[in-house]
């Protein structure tokens, strides 16, 4: 017994001496490979909104079996050649990327100089400077437009439609079973372009009724302001949109109205602009602040342009219903222009309110023309005049892509063009159809580039489920 345990003992230290001697030796031999060098002459040969390409040189004297790429110090892949292209990243974002080399028996060599490069920015906040703010109503998610169908690509603000004001002077949701879903979509667009800002839409022409009370203390704009800067914060949203139609007269006849409107809308916007700076400073992001503003005299009469553009981001002049089935003649729903030769009707159009909001001291650059993306339709009295400025029996709105898929195919409707106006619009069996296209889209973008304009707004986005307007207006503003 005692010779096996012997044996068995020779054995354990004859075991135990090769492995020291092999470590050792491995070990010796290690430290004769060399570390491979860095590669060399790294740079950037191509960068777009989502892909970053490198390019670099071999070390020389180097055996080397690949390269590792490296993104803000965090492994990506390994490639063979000496060119490589990273994909998936953001728009927009500053990036860092390094190579290190690697030989046999994974002998990898320090990380090569650094370089740094910013992704293009997303390609709808490369159309210039321009802004193309689209109206998405909350009510549209009832019948399956939700948000995540708007073409993102071609927006930079979306304004959503509506919150309204309660008796406590506070912002409230309005489609409470809708909005906070709503308000998920809307955000989850900016993966698509990260510059998009969704704004809350307060009052409109059915929620304008608490405007006045809410403007007329110190303390009521106070409460009404701080709700909204929480309002913001809660769901995520990027600006205040005020919507009141209409500060002294005008509107709902239920709305509360009083002739200190004038100077208390002023104070309003003083007051959100206030709050939203503080919560800007707490956030460190910016709020804005916008209005739907009139565009006739007796608007502008009843506010303080002024004095409200040191408060607002931009105006959006509501350049649409300059005429509609309330007046007494069929007539243009949105001219461009106004014809030179007399009319039955008053005359108004975009140039005009334009000038009008301009020579009340308030910056063009913060103008934004109000388009629609609708028409109306009158049935008239006689066939005079293709059915332009006639009497008529009734009258209905109508989507443009109502419009463009059951009338402008239709041969009993001609198409016609006003090249004082420069708007069209559809006739045929006494029916006069009002419209805006592709081609009186094109007109407004160049009249708003020609004059210096802030970009365009579309009441709204839903009407043109192709977004065939919506194209025209994008590629005008380029």
């Amino acid at each position: 017994m005692q010779k096996y345990i012997k044996l068995n003992y020779i054995i354990l230290v004859f075991i135990g001496f090769f492995l020291i001697f092999y470590t050792v030796d491995n070990m010796a031999f290690a430290k004769n490979i060399k570390a491979p060098k860095a590669p060399v002459n790294l740079e950037v040969t191509e960068v777009t909104e989502s892909t970053v390409t490198l390019k670099w040189s071999k070390p020389n004297n180097s055996n080397i079996k690949i390269y590792k790429i490296y993104k803000n110090s965090t492994y990506v892949n390994f490639a063979s050649a000496t060119t490589y292209t990273i994909k998936d990243l953001k728009p927009d974002t500053e990036y860092e990327f390094y190579i290190r080399s690697e030989a046999e028996k994974s002998n990898v060599s320090l990380a090569c100089e650094a370089v740094k490069i910013k992704t293009l920015p997303s390609q709808s906040a490369q159309i210039s400077s321009k802004k193309i703010i689209g109206y998405y109503p909350a009510w549209k998610s009832y019948s399956g437009f939700t948000p995540d169908k708007l073409d993102a690509t071609k927006l930079t603000h979306i304004n959503y439609a509506f919150a309204y004001i309660s008796n406590e002077n506070e912002i409230k949701l309005g489609y409470p079973d809708k909005d906070p879903e709503n308000f998920k979509k809307l955000n989850n667009l900016k993966e698509i372009n990260p510059n998009l800002k969704i704004l809350i839409s307060i009052g409109g022409w059915n929620w304008s009724g608490k405007f006045s009370d809410t403007a007329s203390t110190d303390a009521s704009r106070t409460a009404f302001a701080e709700s909204c800067a929480e309002f913001l914060v809660k769901y995520g949203i990027d600006g205040i949109d005020l919507d009141w139609e209409y500060p002294v007269g005008g509107g709902l006849s239920t709305n509360s109205k009083r002739p200190q409107d004038k100077q208390n809308f002023t104070l309003l916007l003083k007051k959100i602009r206030e709050k939203l700076d503080e919560q800007e400073l707490k956030d460190n992001k910016q709020y804005l602040l916008s209005i739907a503003g009139g565009a006739s005299q007796y608007y502008l009469n009843n506010i303080e342009p002024a004095n409200i553009k040191d408060y607002v981001d931009f105006v959006n002049i509501m350049t649409y219903d300059l005429h509609g089935p309330w007046d007494s003649y069929s007539d243009f729903n949105s001219p461009l222009y106004n014809k030179k030769s007399a009319s039955t009707q008053y005359k108004i159009s975009v140039d005009t309110s334009v000038d009008l909001w301009i020579n009340a001291g308030f910056p063009k650059d913060k103008l934004i023309v109000g388009v629609p993306f609708y028409g109306y339709l009158y049935q008239v009295n006689n066939d005079s005049n293709n059915g332009l400025l006639q009497k008529f029996t009734n009258g209905k709105a109508l989507s443009y892509s109502n419009i463009k898929t059951n009338y402008t195919s239709k041969s009993e409707f001609s198409r016609h063009y006003d090249s004082e106006s420069m708007v069209p619009w559809l006739y045929g069996d006494k029916t006069f159809i009002s419209y805006d296209d592709e081609q009186s889209m094109k007109a407004k973008t160049d009249y708003i580039k020609s004059v210096g304009l802030g970009g365009t707004m579309i009441w709204e986005l839903s009407q043109d489920y192709n977004n065939e307007l919506l194209n025209s207006i994008y590629e005008g503003l380029k």
